[in-house]
């Protein structure tokens, strides 16, 4: 599988919550053009990521029925990567390489196993290339 683009729960959030208009409107394009062209995709990672924050932590919390919607017209259509032993690994060796913790460090390596290119993320550091994965932040 390959597909050009990684997108981080944050990105989910800025569009869920729309506390930041022109954050939201950003991360709206960039998910209804992955979506619609299949050049994007999460992992479970962040399917679980973004259900709890919306269910809990957001700002703007959204009720479970809202979250299965979400669920199944968002992340599920964006849901290409599973975990295995082999990713938890490539995640322990690029946290051995680079300053990241192990839960962006696991990004990074499901980003990388899934061919992309562009991992779009607000708290990474953007213009970072990792083994030709570009970190960028969509909203700067």
């Amino acid at each position: 599988m390959s597909v050009e683009n990684f997108i981080d729960t944050n990105i989910f959030i800025s569009q869920l919550e729309r506390l930041d208009i022109r954050k939201a409107t950003i991360a709206e394009e960039l998910i209804r053009q992955g979506i619609a062209n299949k050049t994007a995709c999460i992992s479970f990672q962040i399917v679980q990521e973004c259900l709890n924050t919306a269910l809990r932590k957001a700002q703007i919390q959204l009720s479970e029925s809202e979250m299965r919607s979400y669920l199944q017209s968002v992340l599920g259509p964006l849901l290409s990567v599973q975990p295995s032993i082999q990713l938890y690994n490539s995640a322990l060796d690029i946290r051995l390489r680079y300053p990241f913790s192990f839960y962006d460090s696991l990004i990074i390596a499901v980003a990388l196993e899934a061919g992309c290119t562009c991992l779009y993320s607000e708290d990474m550091q953007d213009g970072q290339q990792i083994r030709g994965l570009t970190i960028q932040n969509p909203f700067t």
